[in-house]
Order: structure tokens, then C-alpha cells, then sequence
């Protein structure tokens, strides 16, 4: 069975980008983009929320017309192409961009038949307002954080709200040279 799995890049009070939306104060360099590389081929369907989703299909399939993409930006835009992908919206209508399925009702349902499917793990890149509703239905099976070196003092998190506690083990952790701390947790049973 394959498990739902959330990565996303906090700072270190938890927010998942700026008061203003923003991801500028992420440290992304050579060492973190083979980080995220090593994530994303452990990756079998990308599950967005509808702002993600169209911050991605806005930039990614641009690159495929660009001749000076990098070779990484390239691969990364093919993958994208051609790889089935998932956005939750409960106010989408429908999606456009190639081999995307919108789930907008019957959100538990859905995504336990896609994890009762073979393959490999399906995994939410970002997208904190989708990642919490995910989170409280129960369906997140591992958290995959990088935990950036910086304070933000405000923004918006996936772990904010209703004051339920959540219990996670850790599997793993490294520190990048940027300060990154990526660490990979599964709920505690």
C-alpha cells in the first residue's frame, strides 16, 4: 500500500511561506536541490492544493519551450508533464494541465483508493491549506520537513489551529550546509 506523504519547507517557528505567501527565504542551492531530487524520485502521483497546483502549472510546462532551462529544470518539467497528478479543490471546477485528476468531493475516499493502488508513495509538495485538511481526516502517513534557519513571525502553517495534539517519530534526519534540517517522521501509533 502506498502511503501519503507530506513535504514541505518550514522555518523554524512552522510557517510554511510568509505573510505575504512568499518562499523567498527557503536557502535553495545545488546541495538542496539534490535533496529535493532524492525526494521526488521516491514520489509516484504529486498532490497539490488549488494555489500550488496553479503556481505549478503556470512555471513548469513554460520550461519545456525554454532553451535555456536547465538540465534539471528540464527533467523536472518532462516528469511533470507526463506523471499523473492530484489537486484538491473544493472550489476548482476543473483542471487543464496534462494527466491531472481533481478531487474536489469525497476527499477520504479518494485518496485511500489511490493509496490502495501499486506504485510509489503519493506526495503533497507543499500546499499547507490542502495538507490540513488531509492532516484532519487522518490520511498523512510521514512528514518529510525541511526546517529552514529562519524565523518568519508569521505566515502560514499546516500545524496551526484546532490545538490537537500530533504524536511523530522520527525516521531520520541530516543537516544540509545551509542549515537545513531535513527530517522524515511517520505518525506515532
Amino acid at each position: 500500500m502506498r502511503k501519503l506523504v507530506l513535504f514541505m519547507h518550514v522555518s523554524l517557528d512552522g510557517y510554511a511561506s510568509d505573510s505575504n505567501g512568499g518562499l523567498g527565504w527557503i536557502p535553495y542551492n545545488e546541495e538542496f536541490e539534490k535533496y529535493a531530487e532524492e525526494i521526488v524520485a521516491e514520489v509516484g502521483v504529486p498532490v497539490y492544493g488549488r494555489t500550488t497546483y496553479r503556481m505549478m502549472e503556470s512555471y513548469w510546462p513554460t520550461v519545456l519551450d525554454d532553451p535555456n532551462a536547465s538540465r534539471h529544470d528540464m527533467e523536472h518539467a518532462k516528469w511533470l508533464q507526463d506523471v499523473k497528478k492530484i489537486v484538491i479543490s473544493g472550489t476548482m471546477d476543473k483542471v487543464e494541465w496534462n494527466n491531472t485528476m481533481l478531487i474536489k468531493d469525497n476527499i477520504a475516499e479518494e485518496i485511500k483508493v489511490l493509496k490502495e493502488q501499486p506504485g510509489k508513495n503519493l506526495v503533497i509538495f507543499g500546499s499547507p491549506g490542502a495538507a490540513k485538511t488531509l492532516l484532519k481526516l487522518g490520511l498523512i502517513d510521514e512528514f518529510l520537513l525541511t526546517i529552514c534557519p529562519v524565523v518568519l513571525g508569521g505566515g502560514k502553517s499546516v500545524f496551526d489551529g484546532d490545538g490537537e495534539k500530533i504524536r511523530l517519530k522520527l525516521l531520520s534526519s541530516r543537516t544540509l550546509k545551509s542549515g537545513i534540517i531535513a527530517a522524515r517522521y511517520e505518525l506515532e501509533k
